[in-house]
């Protein structure tokens, strides 16, 4: 992550937007250059990396067929109502919704006002994990199995 600004024509070569997409986001406050704002003609407006990160998403989001209208929607909604990192947020889109999964166990509708959308959301890679541990717990331990094949001894009477 670099701490310079980023120029309106490198923002878009970097993020894959036109300057007119870019400048359209900006006038209509979609994204704001957090260092430096145009301030009358000839100035530069100046894009951080996290406005990169942001414009990335706004990108795909719309690319996935997004309306311009529900990705502005998602992303004030992210910005106010989901603090901390950004990037620990995953945001899903399917045409005619946008959801963010914030934990392993929790998916909201960022066109409902953050409603929860799904009860149960299973991460395989986790179930997985826990399914190894599970099975090496309930391994049998070596003198169980060599038990196991002894034939039973005849009573003594």
């Amino acid at each position: 992550m670099q701490s310079t600004g980023y120029r309106g024509p490198q923002a878009c070569k970097i993020v894959g937007v036109t300057y007119r997409q870019l400048d359209y986001w900006t006038r209509t406050g979609l994204i704001n250059p957090s260092l430096q704002a145009a301030q009358g003609s000839g100035t530069q407006r100046l894009y951080s990396f996290n406005d990169l990160l942001q414009l990335k998403v706004i990108k795909s989001l719309t690319d996935a067929g997004a309306s311009l209208q529900k990705v502005r929607q998602a992303i004030e909604y992210v910005r106010s109502n989901l603090a901390g990192d950004p990037s620990a947020v995953t945001i899903v889109a399917d045409g005619s919704g946008v959801y963010a999964c914030t934990t392993d166990s929790e998916i909201i509708d960022l066109l409902r006002s953050g409603q929860g959308v799904l009860g149960a959301v299973v991460a395989v890679g986790k179930v997985r994990d826990e399914l190894n541990g599970d099975l090496k717990r309930l391994q049998p331990r070596p003198e169980e199995v060599a038990n196991a094949h002894k034939p039973p001894q005849a009573e003594q009477a």
